[in-house]
């Protein structure tokens, strides 16, 4: 006989009320759509085999698909379809998936098997990536297409534009050595610790540019804190070049020659460009 849950009433799964995510969401989704896409299969076979939210899995991801290929076409006219693809699956893959997940606490409302909840389950980013596409499946079963794209405009817009502000690899560690490459400011050199049990290991890097250390982050795996520390480190030296644009004398200077205001302005002092008809 499959053990009994008190669901979200601070028993077995003591997970957190899901009207407090329907309305985080801001969707009409019906209740009983919400608890399927949170029910997980390790849930479903300890407790008579309710449905699980595997098949809105299936179809929220070619929902999450469709309108992220439709955001990047419309959005980025001069990409190629190839540098489209990469983008589209930076954005899609479950390390986004799970990151938007957390956002949203997602973990605290699935529905988990004992055996999920005591290794770690609720941070899992394969299940929570897995959930966050079932639940778009039920917001698109419910509600339609215009709203489930709405959602997905919601939640991924912010992670379409960071994605887009990479590097050719799409990701912080490419983009950091291709940035100091440029800069001939010598190859990123990670460091990482790791710490906690190992079902709920944590870890933290560092990375030094030419001996500094320049970045630092906290991820559930090593790849995700090396990210973090790159994009630290990728920002810190972005605002050191513009820093340094802004110097007396650089081009980026508006009192300097080149600058707005110097003597290669087309403006004549009053407002005015000579060059204009009158």
């Amino acid at each position: 006989m499959g053990v009994v849950s008190r669901s979200w009433d601070g028993g077995v799964n003591a997970g957190k009320d899901p009207a407090e995510l329907r309305h985080a969401l801001g969707v009409p989704i019906m209740p009983a759509s919400l608890e399927r896409a949170l029910t997980h299969r390790s849930f479903a076979y300890e407790n008579d085999n309710p449905p699980t939210n595997e098949r809105l899995e299936f179809l929220g991801d070619s929902v999450l698909g469709l309108v992220v290929t439709d955001t990047l076409y419309r959005g980025y006219p001069s990409l190629p379809e190839g540098q489209l693809a990469k983008l589209r699956a930076a954005v899609v893959q479950m390390g986004a998936l799970a990151e938007v997940a957390r956002e949203l606490n997602l973990g605290g409302y699935v529905r988990l098997g004992r055996g999920e909840q005591v290794t770690g389950g609720r941070n899992k980013p394969s299940i929570l990536a897995d959930t966050l596409e079932a639940v778009i499946g039920a917001v698109y079963i419910d509600c339609g297409l215009p709203e489930a794209s709405a959602l997905v405009h919601r939640l991924f817009d912010p992670v379409i534009a960071r994605s887009a502000r990479l590097g050719a690899g799409l990701d912080w560690k490419t983009s950091l050595q291709e940035l100091t490459a440029v800069k001939m400011l010598g190859v990123p050199d990670y460091q990482v610790e790791e710490s906690g049990p190992d079902h709920q290991k944590s870890f933290r890097a560092t990375v030094r540019v030419g001996g500094r250390v320049l970045g630092s982050g906290v991820g559930r795996t090593k790849k995700a804190a090396e990210q973090q520390a790159a994009e630290v480190a990728w920002r810190a030296i972005t605002a050191d070049s513009a820093r340094d644009d802004l110097t007396p004398g650089s081009p980026g200077d508006p009192g300097s020659p080149e600058g707005p205001g110097g003597p290669d302005d087309p403006g004549d002092g009053d407002g005015t460009d000579p060059n204009r008809e009158s």
